[in-house]
């Protein structure tokens, strides 16, 4: 490959890591604001549990897209970086990342298990179905995974790679990069909230089926039902690996390769007569 062709590919993917980026971050951004606005101003969401989970998981989610994808835009698209320049916003950056990140994931655990326990026959598990008790809960979590990410102001640090000489902003303790890796990515990012939205949004989905044979007003099967059907759905968009591969493939296999191909020059020679 020539260095001219290289060097459109380089061009093109700063493009479309601006672009589509910027669109992603523009729309998530106006999507979770939507949210927030929508189940505050009906009545009937404010005096929900699960729609205050939802709320709570919201504001974290906002806190991602500025401290996550705004930065990676930066530094795809723009070569600018701030953790090579910065040692506050290093640290801070995979602090508060954290605190989203984990607090978004219990935050969607929490609505499930608490729309499995709103729709259960059992009149005991309903009584945990409750907006103080999910204003307690929301405190609690977000007070331990800000305590939880205090390791992350010590042991992030700006280095110097010794092969290529460039600055990276990474964990420098070998113990807590293990934690990081096994703990914190394999079972707090991914096992732990796929495996509970599973299971408590099956459990739930089998309660709703069976509301049809219950004495329940409509307004409220009605709002069990879209409730339910919201939680796995964005738990789904948060941790699948399978999404985020396709999302990669169709914006930069697919287009990138037609904007390649749209961009060929043919090396055309005209005989002279």
């Amino acid at each position: 490959m020539s260095a001219s062709n290289i060097s459109s590919l380089t061009i093109a993917s700063q493009q479309i890591n601006i672009y589509v980026g910027t669109f992603i971050l523009i729309i998530g951004m106006i999507g979770e604001i939507l949210n927030i606005i929508v189940f505050l101003s009906l009545q009937t969401f404010r005096q929900n549990s699960c729609a205050f989970y939802l709320i709570f998981m919201s504001f974290f989610n906002i806190g991602q897209l500025i401290f996550s994808l705004f930065p990676r835009i930066m530094t795809s698209g723009f070569v600018i970086d701030w953790t090579q320049t910065s040692l506050f916003y290093c640290k801070f950056k995979g602090y508060i990342l954290q605190i989203c990140s984990l607090t978004s994931f219990t935050c969607i655990c929490l609505a499930t298990i608490d729309q499995f326990m709103a729709t259960c026959f059992n009149p005991r598990w309903q009584q945990w179905n409750n907006i103080k008790l999910a204003r307690s809960l929301c405190i609690i979590t977000a007070s331990f995974w800000i305590l939880h990410g205090i390791p992350y102001l010590v042991f992030y640090n700006i280095i110097e790679m010794p092969k290529t000489g460039q600055l990276t902003c990474t964990i420098t303790n070998a113990i807590f990069q293990q934690y990081f890796i096994y703990f914190y990515v394999l079972i707090l990012g991914l096992v732990l909230p796929i495996s509970i939205t599973v299971i408590f949004g099956l459990l739930a989905y089998r309660n709703i089926q069976q509301m049809a044979y219950r004495t329940i007003p409509l307004v409220r099967r009605e709002l069990d039902k879209q409730l339910t059907v919201m939680s796995p759905f964005y738990i789904y968009i948060c941790v699948s690996e399978r999404f985020r591969k396709q999302l990669n493939y169709v914006l930069f296999k697919i287009h990138l390769n037609r904007w390649q191909l749209g961009n060929i020059t043919l090396n055309q020679v005209i005989p002279k007569l």
